[in-house]
């Protein structure tokens, strides 16, 4: 009987923002594939109702704000003892904002770039170690989007933390290929999710109508990019690193 490629029986994923949007959706698809998890965002409350939803067993989570970096490495090496090591990661947690050139503080930025960038490396950086992640392996996965190489006006902050992710994940698949962790990258188009409802709910009718019209398969769905992580969490795509694949609904080809 020919196994599925992407079964993730006896891998014990994190998933970071997993109380809403794609990382809950994530949570859900990972579940129906076997795997463990271990939920991380800021509200517990949402937490423990995504937790409560999932009908697989061995999920735990916990309340963390990601923004404060220095202590992510840390909150790593407690999961790991107290859970037991990670095979992999999917790092869904992200701010999008919308901030016209001349309204843009330095806070702002800071804000921006620290959960999309200086987080997402310190997660590398504690999964990385001895005793945290599984020794058969680990793959880590990083939300990023289009506007990472598409321009668009008052994205300047929200585009160069996709670009620098991108970047970032092409280096550290360098660094952390001969300790056995593959690092990879997914570009997302628009996808409904209650961020996307919050910001197609500011424009008129016309213009919602024109920026889904962009997307040659129309706006995405959360499961669209959940599927797409599990690919590269599983072995389906074990000889893949460094990469980011675009899962856009067409939005690239213009």
């Amino acid at each position: 009987m020919h196994q599925n490629p992407m079964d993730l029986t006896g891998r014990r994923i994190l998933i970071t923002g997993a109380s809403s949007g794609i990382g809950m959706e994530a949570a859900r698809v990972f579940d129906s594939l076997g795997a463990s998890l271990v939920l991380i965002a800021r509200n517990q409350e949402r937490l423990s109702a995504v937790l409560s939803s999932l009908p697989g067993k061995g999920h735990i989570s916990y309340a963390a704000d990601l923004a404060e970096v220095e202590a992510i490495p840390e909150l790593l090496k407690n999961i790991a003892r107290e859970q037991g090591p990670l095979s992999g990661l999917f790092h869904s947690a992200g701010i999008f904002a919308v901030e016209p050139l001349s309204i843009i503080k330095e806070t702002q930025m800071d804000c921006g770039l620290d959960i999309t960038v200086k987080a997402a490396i310190m997660l590398a950086k504690g999964l990385c170690r001895k005793g945290i992640r599984a020794e058969e392996g680990c793959s880590i996965v990083f939300m990023s989007s289009v506007a990472g190489a598409r321009g668009q006006s008052g994205m300047s902050i929200y585009s160069a933390g996709k670009a620098a992710i991108e970047g970032a994940a092409r280096s550290l698949a360098c660094e952390l290929a001969p300790r056995g962790i593959r690092v990879n990258s997914i570009a997302a188009g628009a996808v409904r999710t209650p961020m996307h409802e919050s910001i197609i709910s500011k424009l008129d009718e016309a213009s919602v109508a024109e920026y889904e019209r962009k997307h040659l398969l129309g706006f995405g769905e959360a499961s669209d990019i959940a599927n797409a992580a599990a690919f590269l969490l599983s072995d389906a795509s074990k000889w893949v690193t460094g990469s980011t694949m675009v899962v856009d609904g067409g939005y690239s080809c213009h």
